[in-house]
């Protein structure tokens, strides 16, 4: 995945099946998200980012139902919601053809959500 494949002004892939009309909304989804709940991104490798959240039902469930529904248009993704030791954490992991993808998630969610 370069970036030329990602779709015009955001992070979206083209292999993403989410009808263009709805593309926006899921960002907005995504970028609430990471403005109210994410702590910080680590990247353990070029494959894998983890996002830190706050240890609450209400974050663990708002991330669940997010992630839940992204897998639906992009398969790619594994996302697993870990919780341990008082800590929560959304851990993203993607096959090495989409990187850029991956890189440009954990960036967006780096800075709260703005691009």
């Amino acid at each position: 995945m370069t970036e030329t494949e990602l779709a015009e002004g955001s992070w979206v892939p083209q292999a993403c099946t989410l009808p263009t009309a709805e593309q926006p909304l899921r960002l907005v989804e995504f970028d609430d998200l990471f403005a109210w709940a994410v702590l910080g991104v680590q990247r353990a490798d070029p494959l894998r980012a983890r996002l830190e959240l706050p240890a609450e039902p209400e974050v663990a469930a708002r991330a669940a139902d997010l992630m839940t529904r992204e897998t639906g248009c992009c398969s790619f993704f594994s996302f697993t919601l870990v919780a341990t030791g008082g800590q929560l954490a959304l851990d993203v992991a993607v096959p090495a053809g989409y990187v850029a993808v991956l890189d440009a998630l954990a960036a967006r969610a780096g800075l709260g959500g703005s691009s």
